[in-house]
């Protein structure tokens, strides 16, 4: 989300520097809505950065297009990262059973997501576009937890990340947090694993197991990659 080969996709698209190819990309499975209705179901960034970056890309084109815009991005990051040693086909596999059979309420971002065309003529990319699916997932699961810890999705960005990186996310002066939050964002955590449990006990022990032995393989490359 972050690599500078993705913003410059959005560039090539006409989003300007900024915001607003990633807010208008990821989001844009929303369809045309208010910068609110983004902020309330993503939760994490900063709503000041949210209703710049929806704003900004508004003129640019349409939510569906930014979205597909987005979408040709993330295959894109995959191609160029992920090795011909990864079993791209298995993971193909397995993560769209987990993508079919998740129960999707009250989670609009990741179902926004699940309903995007993710090419047959491209494993490579549609493995990195199911990954972020799946991400969306968590994302959604994560945000409810939070919330039902007793925490709001600023004091859990600074909890997981930092006042630094919380500000880096749009967080206007955040504040330290207490350790009763790390104890509730723990517990949050944990709530999350919950949530996401019967998801992946829809797959056979052998399933899961090759599942996460895929996902290392993807993870592991990503980190040699990073550490360059």
């Amino acid at each position: 989300m972050s690599d500078e080969a993705t913003a410059a996709i959005g560039l090539r698209a006409g989003f300007a520097p900024g915001r607003g190819f990633y807010c208008r990309g990821r989001f844009g499975v929303l369809g045309e809505v208010p910068a609110s209705v983004v902020q309330a179901v993503q939760g994490f960034l900063g709503p000041d950065l949210v209703m710049a970056g929806w704003r900004a890309g508004r003129s640019v084109m349409p939510p569906e297009e930014s979205a597909a815009c987005y979408a040709h991005a993330v295959r894109a990051w995959g191609r160029a990262h992920i090795s011909p040693g990864v079993d791209v086909e298995h993971f193909n596999h397995l993560a769209q059973q987990l993508i079919d059979a998740a129960d999707a309420d009250a989670l609009p971002l990741f179902t926004g997501w699940r309903a995007q065309p993710c090419p047959g003529d491209d494993p490579v990319g549609a493995a990195m576009q199911r990954i972020h699916v799946l991400r969306e997932h968590r994302g959604a699961c994560h945000l409810a937890a939070v919330r039902v810890c007793g925490l709001n999705a600023q004091e859990a960005m600074v909890v997981n990340l930092g006042i630094e990186q919380a500000t880096h996310y749009g967080w206007q002066e955040p504040r330290p947090v207490s350790a009763a939050l790390v104890s509730r964002w723990q517990r949050a955590e944990r709530l999350t694993d919950e949530l996401q449990a019967p998801l992946y006990a829809t797959l056979t022990d052998r399933q899961r197991t090759a599942f996460a032995q895929h996902v290392n393989a993807l993870t592991a490359l990503y980190s040699a990659d990073a550490g360059r």
